[in-house]
């Protein structure tokens, strides 16, 4: 007999619907078994048949019974094994096993340090900005403003190029700061510089095309475009940039940092940036230009772009990973209108728009003010930590071991040794006295280069000072 229980906020049908399926799961109620008929199942629980009604009908939906116009409802063969336990075991559904995708999230991980104990007192990473509870608390009120001010159009399917209102912010920061002057169809919205590279690989590129990279180089640039399939070539980098004259004449595409080399931090010179533009030119091929922490340089205006000069073969990458915090995962890609649009065609294709919410709240947060004020505040903090850093490594043993460069700009510097230098013992070692560095070999593809990748934005000056001197130690 069924029960009910009137002082239970579930619906009564839905009691009883737990109940039949209960008894139909647990073999009480087996195959061909009779239900009652709803009136006079109604009469017995002391309810309306319309209740009793709602259960019958939730129960045929699912499957578990059948009705006919003689035979009544009776439970139906619900649980008869199509397959036997055997066949089950055999044909266990596992996804495929792709080598090339295991190589490329082993060497990300090994570049990035994802892998490592996080529990360390002192963390060279280049990888991460300065983040603090002032900014948290500026970003709140942006989303606080931007979701009370939220229109219902906001919340319907939205343009694949991104939310107009914050790609117009964009255009202006890019005009005042970047000497960088295009039209809103120019900017592209997507959810980090990864995403961005993929897209251009999928719109702009053909499986199995030739890729120049620069080496050492930017790991995730190379291993999104590898795992899409693409021939990747790289490129040694020497104290001017890319060696231009080393790459191939059937690249498609030529990835390049100019502003600051990820991770030897060279500036590209004129003549390089001059001898590529002809090369893409001649050969009709692309270039993508990963301008990922310009803004941060210690003396003087941020360096001219490679788009601002060569607009016509340039896709300009920005972030707002570096500028304000990773998590906000929105960047943008910047280009030739008719680029940006087969670009905008594939990103509607795969995943049709960006949340909303986050760029209401970035186009908010700039809107304000307080973007370029978070932007002077943290420069500030920057300045004060690459100071440090470099009297620390002034004040040991450490430049005779290394040659420390890319100081000018950015978040990061190499300290480059020889090649007779032990890099993964020495960084195991620092790591046993709580100093975290990274290696520059995780940044090559076929260089032999050799040293640590040091990067000053999440260690204040005291914790800089301390690890700087722990790694003199240690090299002794």
């Amino acid at each position: 007999m069924m029960k009910i229980d009137r002082h239970d906020r579930k619906p009564i049908w839905k009691q009883l619907l737990d109940q039949a399926i209960h008894n139909i799961t647990t073999g009480k109620w087996r195959a061909g078994y009779r239900l009652p008929p709803t009136r006079e199942l109604a009469q017995q629980l002391g309810v309306a048949r319309s209740t009793v009604q709602a259960m019958y009908e939730e129960l045929f939906s699912r499957g578990f019974t059948v009705t006919s116009r003689r035979g009544g409802t009776r439970v139906s063969d619900w649980n008869q094994p199509l397959i036997s336990k055997e066949e089950r075991s055999a044909h266990r559904l596992t996804p495929p096993h792709l080598p090339v995708l295991e190589d490329a999230v082993d060497r990300l991980h090994d570049w990035s340090g994802e892998t490592r104990d996080n529990a360390i007192d002192i963390d060279f990473s280049s990888h991460e900005p300065y983040l603090d509870t002032l900014f948290q608390k500026k970003w709140r009120q942006s989303f606080l403003h931007a979701s009370a001010k939220a229109d219902l159009s906001c919340w319907t399917y939205g343009n694949s190029f991104g939310y107009e209102p914050l790609r117009c912010q964009i255009q202006n920061y890019l005009s005042v700061e970047r000497g960088i002057h295009v039209d809103i169809e120019q900017i592209l919205l997507t959810s980090g510089a990864q995403q961005s590279i993929d897209l251009i690989s999928q719109a702009l590129l053909i499986e199995g095309d030739t890729v120049a990279v620069e080496d050492p180089g930017f790991p995730p640039a190379w291993l999104t475009m590898m795992y899409r399939n693409m021939n990747i070539l790289p490129v040694p980098v020497d104290e001017q940039g890319i060696v231009v004259d080393c790459i191939p004449k059937q690249s498609k595409l030529v990835f390049v940092t100019p502003s600051h080399q990820s991770a030897t931090g060279v500036i590209m010179s004129v003549k390089r940036r001059r001898q590529l533009f002809e090369l893409a030119i001649r050969n009709q091929s692309w270039i993508i230009e990963d301008d990922y922490d310009s803004e941060f340089r210690h003396s003087g205006e941020p360096l001219p772009t490679l788009f601002s000069q060569e607009p016509e073969c340039t896709l300009y990458l920005m972030s707002f990973s570096k500028m304000i915090a990773p998590g906000i995962r929105i960047s943008a890609i910047i280009g030739p209108v008719e680029a940006i649009a087969q670009i905008a065609r594939v990103h509607k294709l795969t995943s049709r728009q960006l949340p909303i919410m986050e760029q209401l709240t970035l186009t908010h947060f700039i809107e304000h003010g307080h973007f370029m004020r978070h932007m002077r505040r943290v420069r500030n903090v920057y300045r004060r930590r690459h100071a440090a850093m470099i009297k620390a490594i002034a004040s040991t043993k450490l430049e005779e071991i290394f040659s420390v460069k890319g100081v000018e700009t950015g978040l990061h510097m190499l300290l480059e040794a020889g090649e007779d230098f032990n890099e993964e013992e020495m960084t195991n070692k620092a790591l046993e006295n709580g100093v975290r560095v990274y290696p520059l070999s995780p940044y090559c593809l076929e260089s032999k280069r050799k040293g640590w990748v040091l990067g000053y934005s999440k260690v204040d000056e005291e914790a800089i000072m301390r690890g700087i001197s722990q790694l003199s130690n240690i090299i002794k």
